[in-house]
Order: C-alpha cells, then sequence, then structure tokens
C-alpha cells in the first residue's frame, strides 16, 4: 500500500485527524506509549494540539507507515 492509498484509508475511517487514542490503534502501541514517546519526542509522527486535545494528521501518519515499510523492506535484503 503506497502512502496516498494508507492516507486515503485513514481519511475514510479516521478523517483528517487522529485522537492519540486512534493513533494508538492504527500503530498497534498502547496509549500509554503513544502518549509517552509523545513527551519525550520519539513517537516519529508529528502531533500538534487543538483546544488542548493532541491529534496526527492522517498525512502524517501515512507517511511515517510509509518510512517504515521502506525501512522493513529496505532491511529483508
Amino acid at each position: 500500500m503506497s502512502a496516498l492509498v494508507k492516507e486515503a484509508w485513514l481519511l475514510e475511517h479516521y478523517g483528517a485527524r487522529l485522537t492519540l487514542k486512534q493513533l494508538a490503534a492504527v500503530l498497534q502501541l498502547g496509549l500509554s506509549t503513544i502518549n509517552n514517546r509523545v513527551s519525550d519526542g520519539t513517537l516519529g509522527v508529528r502531533t500538534y494540539l487543538d483546544g488542548g486535545r493532541r491529534f496526527a494528521d492522517s498525512r502524517d501518519v501515512a507517511e511515517y507507515l510509509e518510512a517504515l515499510r521502506e525501512g522493513a523492506s529496505a532491511g529483508a535484503s
């Protein structure tokens, strides 16, 4: 799945932005892990605050997933 296809899937299922709970589900990580990684700057997906709530843009999530795939493909050769 290309980044564009991933983005379309994310948009269809979650909309333009994901809450941290949704992001945790997509990345298959615990919410506490997501929060810890946001706090220490190691999440790998840009997040932002809006109205006191933190979100991730679906485009950034798709790019991150694609980068993980490419990294895994490079390591498998």
